[in-house]
């Protein structure tokens, strides 16, 4: 078992390619050396490689260390044991195994809480919240961040706990708390010579950001790179790239933001930052849909989605829920049997019967309470889904008449310009007919060539006329007979990309944001509405 640990650990060395991997040769000394050291040597040994980032090597000594039998009166092997655990969890959040490190972190919490042992606690707690934090469980991440901190007693744990809970508070918009935290985290952090400051600037950074304060925000991001590159922090200086290219993306400065965003995947790719790549193609897309490049956005939104699966997929988050499940049902087992030692049978079966009763009668207050609030707020919601879908049929019959008064008034304003007129009225007329504006390849070049003019014509008159320019005015009459498509009978039998597929889109993205532009409101809504209506004018012929 043993040996097969060792030999797993070194193939992950090689699977993520880094630079301090050992070679054929080295790899059967390290294996050698495990016979002629003891527990505390090999303890030892994988912290200094862990603190030289050395960490396919460190794990292999961790590993070993953690598979190795301790006597549960040992207690200073079963303290090397938890070390070891918490730091082998670092090493897989590093690499982006977050299901490892849970599972390591879990059991080095069971073991402290086995043993008595307090002083890695908070820093196994926090690193729990780490892990709810990359995947945007920003309540859990500052559930755990808060026991950390009730629990910390070393200060420079406490530095990076209190960062913690000023990011957490910022992405749940609790700016004063984000406020007061990162204060504090900066100011212990200049009593022990800027410890983890390059982090806690970067927090403030996001903070101004979210508050939109740009102006602060870029200067603390370059504050926050600038120490991350003097301490050598590189991951932190790649997430500081990321985070500047975001910031400037967000300002509409797209040179900036590509620059920054360029510097940033250097790195990520050299140390394979998987997270921090995945967040890169994800800006990558917005700039490209920005600047209309549909096609490059989209194939930079495949690769964020399949990073992205691959660190954040279903199944690993499910699995560190089930742990979680895990750990609570264990420690509740070991209070149970601490109540055993203390109470009489008897006593205990009375209160767990007083307990479950009082729960199952507010379980089933809940219950009440919540049902009667879904079936009014179902009535609400069907009432508004038919004011909405009313209302969408209307503006469909307005833009009909607008685009008739329309070609009507340019006809009468250009009397003394017959071509005008008569171009205009070659373009409503093709803009009417679906099967020729459903075509996804149909452009401005398409139409011109159609109605038998030039580009520059036909783009003039209709800016002129129609007061918008030829892409709002083809998704207009899309997004028409998409509306069109979602009425009729069979609509059902379609997915919604489908019909969007149908009505010439040819992304999925680019539907949904030009159907909530003309209708302000997303397509899943609108279907509702026009479902609930049908169904309602059903049950009213029927009666």
């Amino acid at each position: 078992m043993r040996y097969t640990i060792i030999i797993f650990s070194l193939f992950v060395s090689i699977t993520y390619g880094q630079s301090n991997s050992l070679n054929s040769s080295q790899n059967e000394d390290v294996i050698s050396n495990f016979k002629h050291l003891s527990s505390s040597q090999l303890f030892d040994t994988a912290n200094y490689y862990f603190s030289k980032n050395s960490n396919d090597t460190a794990l292999i000594y961790y590993s070993w260390l953690i598979n190795t039998s301790a006597k549960e009166t040992d207690f200073e092997q079963q303290k090397r044991i938890i070390g070891a655990l918490s730091n082998a969890a670092a090493i897989y959040y590093y690499m982006s195994d977050y299901r490892s490190a849970y599972e390591f972190l879990i059991r080095a919490l069971l073991l402290c809480e086995k043993t008595d042992y307090e002083p890695l606690q908070s820093v196994i707690y926090s690193n729990i919240g780490n892990i709810y934090y990359s995947f945007n469980k920003y309540d859990m991440a500052t559930l755990y961040y808060s026991k950390a901190l009730n629990l910390c007693k070393d200060s420079l744990d406490m530095i990076v706990i209190l960062n913690n809970l000023g990011a957490g508070a910022t992405e749940n918009d609790n700016i004063d708390s984000a406020f007061y935290y990162l204060r504090k985290s900066l100011e212990m952090s200049k009593l022990h010579d800027n410890f983890n400051l390059h982090a806690t600037l970067n927090s403030f950074a996001l903070l101004y950001q979210k508050e939109t304060k740009y102006d602060s925000a870029f200067y603390y991001f370059r504050l926050s790179l600038d120490e991350a590159r003097k301490n050598n922090k590189i991951e932190k200086e790649a997430q500081n790239l990321s985070d500047l290219s975001k910031l400037f993306f967000e300002v509409k400065k797209i040179d900036s933001a590509l620059f920054y965003i360029g510097l940033s995947n250097i790195v990520a790719k050299e140390h394979n930052f998987l997270k921090i790549l995945s967040d890169n193609h994800l800006t990558l897309s917005k700039i490209e849909e920005a600047k209309g490049h549909t096609v490059q956005s989209y194939e930079h939104f495949k690769k964020y989605a399949t990073l992205k699966d691959s660190i954040f997929n279903v199944d690993n988050f499910g699995d560190i829920n089930q742990l979680q499940r895990l750990y609570e049902v264990s420690k509740t087992n070991r209070q149970i049997e601490q109540l055993i030692v203390e109470r009489e049978i008897k006593e205990r079966t009375i209160r767990y019967q007083r307990i479950f009763w009082m729960i199952t009668l507010c379980v089933l207050l809940l219950v009440s309470a919540i049902l009667l609030f879904v079936f009014f707020q179902k009535r609400k919601l069907n009432s508004a889904y038919k004011a909405l879908f009313e209302k969408n049929l209307e503006i469909m019959a307005l833009e009909k008449k607008s685009s008739e008064n329309s070609r009507e008034k340019q006809r009468k304003s250009t009397l003394t310009d017959d071509m005008q007129g008569e171009l205009l009225n070659r373009i409503l007329t093709l803009m009417e007919d679906a099967s020729i504006i459903c075509d996804t390849e149909f452009s401005l070049d398409k139409l011109a060539e159609l109605v038998q003019s030039n580009q520059n014509y036909v783009s003039q008159v209709i800016n002129i006329a129609l007061k918008k320019n030829f892409r709002s005015c083809l998704n207009s009459y899309r997004i028409r007979e998409v509306q069109r498509l979602f009425s009729e009978p069979d609509a059902a039998k379609y997915t919604i990309e489908s019909l969007a597929t149908m009505a010439g889109f040819k992304s999925p993205s680019a539907f949904r944001k030009a159907f909530r532009e003309i209708t302000g409101v997303s397509p899943s809504f609108y279907v509702k509405g026009v479902t609930r209506l049908r169904e309602q004018n059903t049950d009213d012929a029927e009666h």
